[in-house]
This record gives structure tokens, C-alpha cells and sequence, in this order.
């Protein structure tokens, strides 16, 4: 009955037809149960998490990975678009259309009919490229203000992500420390306030508080060009390793953490750090 769908497909177009169709049977009405139910709303969190997958498999230099996490991206989008063809809002030949459409106006530099000579390209610096992506993409989604552009960012972004990005908008236009330093000093300030707080009964100020310390740490890593969230993920990673060795010494021991003193665990804890340097 299913023959057809246990071919494979031969080029891009058949392949992604193929998984169009699968999805097609699977919210059929003799479909599996779990796949018919599923809304746009109750698929949230699986784009979420796949789209992690993906990063970790880029991470991880795992091409083989790679291949399948983005083909669960890729299973996402066909069945939102599959969600959308039921509901008449949403169809895959438009979503596909629509980011061909804003490839082209997004890329005057490559597709415009003043650029169409390759050679031309050659003097557009990434500066020039980046700064006529957003004018483009301001003036698509009708963006008056810098206000307007900050709160487009989505919420869902990583904290640490997106307050980056509303740190960028604002030193677009001059709204930023003059060096590094007084990034620096910013952090110190929070730090102080906090310290102050810290030990009342007002949870909502403490916080705030602790939101404007993150908020000038990232500054910080912004002004010396490091991606804030690989450097937390990179200590979170290095936390782990130290504290394996930390557990996997104790157990050589006969010993189990829970039995030992900060003390003799804090111990542990400076030989691993020695034994990674």
C-alpha cells in the first residue's frame, strides 16, 4: 500500500516529496495517534530541542550526526507546514517561496541588477553586507524605532543570546561604553548592589539584581568579542570534568561524596584543575 514511500528519492525535491507524503499518511485518518494530534503549539518544544541537537552535532564536528539532526529540523518544518495545509494558512511550496523571495531582496549585493557582475561583489566588505541585511529586513517588517527592532528579538532566545543582541542594537547608535574597561566597571557596580540585597526578604529585587550583574557580564564578553554562551557551556563542560574526577577518585577510594567534607571534596577539586593544565 506504502510502496512508494520506501523509495528513496533520487534528488533534494524527490527526498523532501517523500518525507511531505509520509507526514501526509501519518496525520491521516488511519495515521499514528500521537502524530494526529500534534498543533503548532505542542510541536514548540520539539523545534526547541532539535534545533539544540543540531548545534551540538555542529559542535561536536559529527557529520553523520548532523545529517540526522537536521533532518529532524527539517521533519519540524513539514509537519507545521502539513499542520498549516489542514487549517488552509499555511502551505510548504509558500514557506519555500517566501524565503527564496527574501534571499533575493536580502542580497542586492549579489542579485541586484547592478551587481550581477561577480566581480562587482568583490568590494562589498561583511560590514556592507551586514548593515544592508537589517536595513532590508527593517524595512520589511515596518520597523520605526530601535526600540521597535529590540523587542522583535524573540523571547524564547537563550537569556544570554538575546541580551546580546539588545546590547548590539543599542551600540548601533552610539548607546555603548567608550572601552572595555568601563564594561568592567559596570560589573563591579552590580556586583556591589547585589551584595548589598542579597540577604533581604525582597526576592523580586535580588532578582533584578542578579539580571543587571548577568546583563553587564555579557557586555563585558561582547566588548572582548566572546560568544557569552560558548563561554558558559565551555565552563558548565569544564565543571563536569572536574567534578568527574572529583567522584570517580573518591569511588577508587571506596568512598562516596555524600560521606565526604567540603573540605576533602575541595581537595579533589584543585588536583583536578592541576591535572587539566
Amino acid at each position: 500500500m506504502y510502496e512508494e514511500l520506501y523509495e528513496t528519492g533520487k534528488t533534494a525535491e524527490e527526498a523532501v516529496g517523500r518525507l511531505k507524503k509520509i507526514i501526509h499518511v501519518l496525520r491521516g485518518e488511519n495515521g499514528c495517534p500521537w502524530d494526529r494530534v500534534q498543533t503548532h503549539s505542542t510541536l514548540r518544544r520539539c523545534m526547541i530541542e532539535e534545533a539544540y541537537e543540531v548545534i551540538e552535532a555542529i559542535d561536536n564536528q559529527d557529520f553523520n550526526n548532523l545529517e540526522e539532526e537536521l533532518g529532524d529540523v527539517l521533519l519540524q518544518v513539514v509537519m507545521h507546514s502539513e499542520i498549516g495545509e489542514e487549517e488552509g494558512n499555511l502551505h510548504l511550496t509558500a514557506i519555500a517561496n517566501r524565503e527564496c523571495e527574501k534571499m533575493l531582496r536580502r542580497h542586492p549585493h549579489v542579485f541586484g541588477k547592478k551587481n550581477a557582475v561577480f566581480s562587482n561583489n568583490h568590494a562589498e566588505s561583511i560590514d556592507n553586507v551586514l548593515e544592508k541585511w537589517e536595513n532590508v529586513k527593517r524595512k520589511e517588517h515596518g520597523v520605526v524605532s530601535r526600540t521597535e527592532s529590540m523587542r522583535n528579538i524573540p523571547k524564547a532566545l537563550p537569556a544570554l543570546l538575546r541580551s546580546e543582541k539588545i546590547q548590539k542594537k543599542a551600540a548601533e547608535v552610539g548607546f555603548d561604553w567608550d572601552q572595555v574597561e568601563d564594561a568592567f566597571a559596570k560589573v563591579k557596580e552590580e556586583t556591589l548592589e547585589l551584595l548589598e540585597i542579597y540577604e533581604g526578604i525582597d526576592k523580586n529585587r535580588i532578582k533584578e539584581e542578579v539580571g543587571d550583574l548577568l546583563f553587564a557580564v555579557v557586555n563585558v564578553a561582547r566588548f572582548l568579542g566572546i560568544d557569552p554562551e560558548d563561554a558558559l557551556n565551555g565552563t558548565s563542560q569544564k565543571f563536569i570534568e572536574r567534578f568527574e574526577f572529583i567522584e570517580s577518585t573518591a569511588e577508587a577510594q571506596g568512598r562516596k561524596l555524600d560521606e565526604m567534607s567540603l573540605q576533602e571534596m575541595d581537595k579533589l577539586w584543585d588536583e583536578a584543575k592541576l591535572k587539566k593544565k
